[in-house]
């Protein structure tokens, strides 16, 4: 596979690896909740890359949707590349603001994606897909890098979303963006027989206003059908349900539209249908019939799916519906095409939505223009409906969060179909508080001024609001230094050592439990206090205090130890010193 290679790939290739894990510190101030906790949304205030990485112990493999809109590149952000690489020479260079004439825009920018594509590819679960807004300054060079980074055969699609029309535009009119769509295993996503569908605009009210008519006409199909195609012509122009007025007719199943009897794309069966009035053969669709035996067709005739025409010239119609009903025999969920397009629809690779009310809705809510050019939390919604489950508790993670429209839409997205999704959102920016944290606490409580009776009242929820603390850093823990709280170092050493997260309500600190792994039930003697570090080894009389072992052997974490390696195997224990040992434990 061809890769890209640019100025500063030799240095950033395995900068992931060597940023320390850092502390997540709760802000309670900031926080819309009264204990701040990882279990909860989040909002982490801190550089990307590093919170990243703090993530890992608690989020690795298990982020199902992540969503990202990092610099689009244009020569314009002014931004500037800001990790620690450890060469002088590319610390001057990586180091100098980005700008329109900066020759080497492109390899800065690369320089700045690939470590964090490299932890966002850590952070997803088997099943998980990854969305990037980009423009057409880099998006050739991003799909590169996800190539090489996710796979190739991982590439799901180049999503065009049209935002404005520029008529002033010298050649053509630049409006869109892109989204590249990237699952973390395609191939597992269709050992799962994933099909990703959405509802189709307007559907739902169609089936609405047709469940209202039945309980207004009762059985009288007639009354139904003529009071639905009124409902029609009476729709504004630029409803979404007036496109779908070709379902204009009703039985006891619902609302359905004629269609054709021919097999898609030709060369389907040929065999003979009698029409039943006068007793000859049908007509035989150019591309042969729909269904692919005698006895499915006898089927849909006696379940009243087929329709015969007035005779036998023609070939009989065959009834689609908006929505599927369960009355047919269940073999047609099998051929759900057949007569059914049960109110879903694929989504396409293009798709059009406005730039403008997304800023306007986030100016009524703040009651001043606070950011410029801020994401549609619609479309972000519907790319986490399509590709995440409501009641699943998926982690839906956006780590370039700007106003927080990514934590917006997993709110109003709970809020519309009752969904428990969780969001995680950073920021590095000053305004992580004044805007990012401030719009989500904004959006959770109602904005009376605002259009829609959902966001007026309010969607209801809580986020937690954390900083990165200091570095989990070995030498200041060997020195004492800097010894973090017992679970945030539990939570990186569980990680580091058997490659899992802690299940932090399994801990029991007062016995120094931390929970069992794949390979170890693992412990951890330790307090943020030198004093007991220098005095609290690991001995016989704990040792045996926790009784023969089980199924799993013991892997303890601990300062020092008075046993020897006999005494250790004897009792089924295995050790590592605190902190840098445990890495020997790993995979």
């Amino acid at each position: 596979m061809p890769t890209l290679q640019f100025k500063g790939k030799s240095i950033v290739q395995s900068l992931h690896l060597t940023v320390p894990y850092h502390q997540l510190v709760p802000d309670a101030a900031v926080s819309h909740t009264r204990k701040p906790r990882l279990d909860d949304n989040l909002i982490i205030r801190g550089d990307n890359l590093t919170a990243l990485k703090a993530l890992l112990p608690t989020f690795g493999g298990k982020v199902k949707c992540i969503y990202i809109d990092p610099p689009y590149n244009t020569g314009h952000e002014d931004w500037r590349y800001n990790d620690n690489v450890n060469s002088p020479m590319h610390q001057e260079w990586l180091g100098e603001t980005v700008g329109r004439e900066d020759l080497t825009r492109h390899d800065k920018w690369l320089c700045m994606m690939l470590p964090r594509l490299r932890l966002l590819h850590e952070l997803l679960r088997q099943d998980g897909v990854i969305f990037i807004s980009i423009d057409d300054n880099e998006a050739h060079r991003l799909r590169m890098l996800m190539d090489e980074i996710f796979g190739e055969q991982n590439f799901l699609a180049q999503l065009v979303w049209e935002k404005t029309r520029k008529n002033d535009a010298r050649f053509f009119s630049l409006g869109h963006d892109y989204m590249i769509v990237y699952a973390r295993d395609e191939s597992y996503l269709r050992s799962l027989n994933t099909y990703w569908r959405e509802d189709k605009p307007g559907a739902k009210e169609i089936q609405q206003e047709y469940i209202r008519l039945r309980a207004l006409f009762g059985e009288d199909d007639e009354a139904v059908t003529a009071a639905l195609r009124q409902y029609y012509s009476e729709l504004p122009r630029g409803h979404p349900a007036k496109k779908h007025s070709r379902y204009g007719n009703v039985d006891s199943r619902g609302v359905w539209r004629d269609d054709n009897m021919s097999w898609p794309g030709g060369g389907g069966p040929m065999y003979e249908v009698i029409h039943p009035i006068t007793g000859r053969r049908c007509a035989v669709p150019e591309g042969g019939w729909r269904y692919s035996t005698p006895e499915k067709m006898e089927q849909m005739i006696k379940e009243g799916v087929v329709v015969f025409r007035e005779d036998h010239t023609e070939p009989p119609i065959r009834k689609t519906y908006l929505v599927r009903s369960l009355t047919p025999s269940d073999d047609e969920a099998s051929e759900q095409e057949d007569n059914s397009d049960i109110g879903i629809q694929v989504m396409g690779s293009y798709f059009y939505k406005s730039a403008q009310p997304a800023s306007k809705l986030l100016t009524q809510i703040f009651g001043s223009r606070v950011f410029e050019n801020p994401k549609d939390h619609e479309v972000i919604a519907r790319m986490i409906k399509y590709t995440t489950s409501p009641d699943e508790g998926d982690v839906i993670l956006d780590s370039f969060a700007g106003s927080g429209t990514t934590g917006h839409a997993v709110l109003a997205l709970n809020a519309e179909d009752g969904g428990n999704r969780r969001f995680i959102l950073v920021e590095q920016e000053e305004y992580a508080e004044s805007i990012t944290a401030e719009r989500v606490r904004r959006v959770i409580r109602g904005v009376p001024e605002v259009r829609g009776e959902a966001l007026q009242q309010g969607y209801g929820g809580t986020f937690s609001f954390f900083r990165l603390g200091d570095a989990l850093d070995e030498e200041a823990l060997l020195s004492g230094d800097s010894l973090p709280a017992y679970l945030e170092l539990a939570r990186y050493a569980f990680f580091t050592a058997t490659g899992e997260q802690l299940e932090e309500s399994k801990v029991e600190e007062s016995r120094y439990y931390l929970g069992t792994s794949s390979r170890y039930e693992v412990y951890m003697i330790y307090q943020p206090d030198v004093d007991f570090l220098k005095t609290t080894p690991l001995t016989l009389s704990w040792a045996e205090s926790l009784g023969p072992a089980r199924e799993k052997p013991r892997l303890v974490l601990a300062s020092h130890k008075y046993l020897d390696e006999h005494k250790l195997r004897e009792l089924k224990i295995e050790f590592s010193q605190l902190p840098f040992a445990i890495y020997r434990f790993q995979g």
